[in-house]
């Protein structure tokens, strides 16, 4: 519970079992509350490796800034900043400041589209009701005590903490202060599940039923990035599990994304990630446990 954390030390823990049989898509890395107070505290979402991963961070005192996509947010008790790995922003505190919080990362394919999903609806930070921070909180706790010792059981807990964002998203009052549109839910949703298909501007306007320029506007204001640099950003997210998780060639990746020259698509991944769709593919890679 958050008043235990609220009264613990300053904790972290990794968690790390065999693989097992079976895949988990959804497998707790590592977990803390922390009390930061150097400016040193820097952390860039590019500058983290290549493995994909999921890191929520709930601010208990104090505070920290997050730069995202051109958004620049300062997160606030009560705060839950949510975000992916390897993507473009940078959380850190500010030179005299102090900042703490409890924190859980994730690996696996559904953490990702499901940290995928929440953000998409709400943006990276959120501020969840008692229940949703209670939720995340105890399965923090839990894994902080050891009280976790199977794959199975802590992919369960990675899940829970994953789906009281979910369930607090979507139990706000009509969708609450957080909440997005329909047509622009029905927009990203068609992009996110069919981002091989053709999706200009006018076609994804189309779909959310407004004018071209009205339809930008509202995307750009609404989700801090570009239409077309959200599309960029699903085709790209695709094309990293399809290399983690299938033996499909690359070709045949880019076939499946829109892209009809491989080489095209190799300098738009490398653009995304800094290393080519062989590279990471060869680095032997997998969003599982």
């Amino acid at each position: 519970m958050l008043s235990d954390l609220l009264s613990a030390p300053r904790r972290t823990t990794t968690i790390a079992f065999p693989r097992g049989r079976l895949p988990l898509r959804a497998m707790p890395a590592s977990a803390g509350i922390e009390r930061v107070e150097s400016p040193s505290y820097s952390w860039d979402g590019l500058k983290r490796g290549l493995t994909p991963f999921v890191v929520i961070q709930h601010t208990l005192a104090g505070a920290g800034l997050l730069d995202h996509e051109g958004r620049h947010f300062q997160l606030t008790p009560g705060d839950t900043m949510v975000v992916t790995i390897p993507h473009a922003h940078r959380y850190f505190l500010p030179p005299g400041g102090d900042w703490t919080f409890f924190y859980l990362v994730v690996s696996g394919q559904e953490a990702l589209r499901l940290a995928g999903a929440v953000t998409a609806i709400a943006g990276p930070v959120l501020r969840p009701g008692s229940r949703a921070i209670d939720r995340l909180a105890d399965c923090v706790g839990q894994l902080l005590d050891g009280a976790v010792d199977t794959p199975g059981e802590a992919s369960a807990l990675a899940y829970r903490a994953l789906m009281a964002l979910v369930d607090d998203i979507s139990a706000a009052p009509d969708g609450g202060a957080q909440a997005r549109p329909a047509w622009l839910l029905r927009v990203t949703g068609h992009v996110e599940a069919h981002p091989g298909d053709r999706l200009t501007v006018e076609r994804l306007a189309g779909l959310a039923g407004l004018s071209r320029a009205h339809f930008v506007r509202q995307f750009t204001r609404l989700t801090g990035t570009s239409p077309a640099d959200y599309v960029f950003r699903a085709r790209m997210a695709r094309a990293a599990r399809l290399l983690q998780a299938s033996q499909i060639s690359i070709a045949e990746i880019a076939r499946s994304l829109g892209f009809a020259d491989p080489n095209y698509f190799a300098k738009a991944f490398r653009r995304a990630f800094e290393v080519s769709p062989t590279e990471f593919r060869q680095s032997g890679l997998f969003a599982g446990p």
